[in-house]
């Protein structure tokens, strides 16, 4: 049996099993085969819209001996499925802006009618997801952070529910936290750095966000040294911003009395 990496391995495990699965953006198949090959699902749709990865998810799926249970598709994003044709819909390796543009095609043409349950890894741009899947009546059922060799990844597990917007109001309230903030902040800390990954305050996530404090000293020194008005204005908004990632990781990761 294919292994997979520790981050589609995560993926993988999200699937519901027995459900139809479309994995989108797929390369060269190996999420669709393992689950083919592990029995967790029996019927996958590999999409691909480049012809490079198309023919290598093509040949790996043939050298498997599953072209009667894959099928693979080029084309753009969702378009590769037709509605009601899969359960589970996964989009993994991509920035969260490009996930949430697909997501929103798809809706509009409908090829996410019968689709159950979203399992989605963004590289970046993690909040733009939370953001399209609040916005879109999809809730959250868990998070998940990786790391594997050097690089960190996110993954969001998402359902689509009838009281989606109850849901997603209590799951962005932050009530287990306790964050000493108000509401309209505390909302936007939890869309950017993820619910159930605060809940979990794993040490991947602190290591995920140390590495983000490095990345902001960085812009602020560049910032520094120009004397643009716009670059102030900047500068002050980023110092703010850090200034809050810190107060937050502090509030989280030391112990309370």
């Amino acid at each position: 049996m294919i292994q997979l990496s520790k981050r589609l391995q995560t993926v993988a495990d999200y699937i519901t099993t027995g459900n139809r699965v479309a994995d989108i953006g797929s390369d060269h198949a190996q999420l669709p085969v393992y689950l083919i090959q592990s029995g967790k699902s029996a019927f996958a749709v590999a999409g691909e819209v480049n012809e490079g990865p198309w023919q290598a998810a093509c040949k790996q799926i043939e050298n498997a001996n599953l072209t009667r249970q894959i099928s693979a598709r080029k084309g753009n994003g969702l378009e590769v499925v037709q509605p009601n044709e899969v359960d589970t819909v996964t989009i993994c390796g991509m920035g969260g802006a490009l996930i949430s543009t697909i997501l929103g095609q798809g809706d509009q043409q409908g090829k996410l009618e019968g689709v159950k349950e979203l399992i989605l890894q963004p590289n970046i741009g993690e909040d733009a997801v939370r953001v399209w899947l609040r916005e879109h009546d999809w809730v959250l059922q868990d998070e998940a952070i990786v790391e594997e060799e050097g690089k960190i990844y996110e993954v969001l597990y998402a359902k689509k529910e009838q009281r989606a917007d109850e849901l997603n109001q209590k799951l962005y309230t932050g009530s287990e936290l306790g964050l000493p903030y108000p509401a309209p902040v505390t909302n936007a800390i939890l869309m950017r750095m993820g619910p159930y990954l605060l809940q979990k305050k794993g040490p991947v996530l602190l290591k995920k966000w140390e590495a983000e404090m490095e990345k902001l000293d960085h812009i602020i020194a560049s910032l520094s040294q120009s004397q643009l008005d716009s670059a102030k204005a900047k500068l002050a908004a980023v110092k703010q911003d850090q200034t809050l990632i810190k107060e937050v990781l502090r509030w989280l990761y030391t112990d309370k009395p």
